[in-house]
């Protein structure tokens, strides 16, 4: 597949401490390649890439892309 020549970026900012942001892979498998974890008020920002498909968030943070803007929640 080939890659965008201007790729998205989306802007995590967590709300609390303890945000995990999980990269998973594009293909067959899907599988985890790349996790952080954000404390209260540190940002990340990340892209979409050839390697990357979709990214998973756990915790409270703040999501921002060229879609819009959205707030994780933490599970009850």
């Amino acid at each position: 597949m080939a890659q965008k020549s201007n790729p998205e970026y989306i802007v995590i900012k967590a709300v609390e401490d303890g945000v995990n942001v999980i990269g998973l892979t594009r293909g067959a498998d899907t599988r985890f390649h790349h996790s952080e974890k954000l404390d209260k008020g540190e940002v990340m920002i990340a892209q979409f890439t050839e390697h990357t498909s979709a990214i998973k968030i756990r915790g409270k943070a703040l999501i921002q892309t060229v879609h819009g803007e959205v707030e994780s929640d933490v599970k009850k």
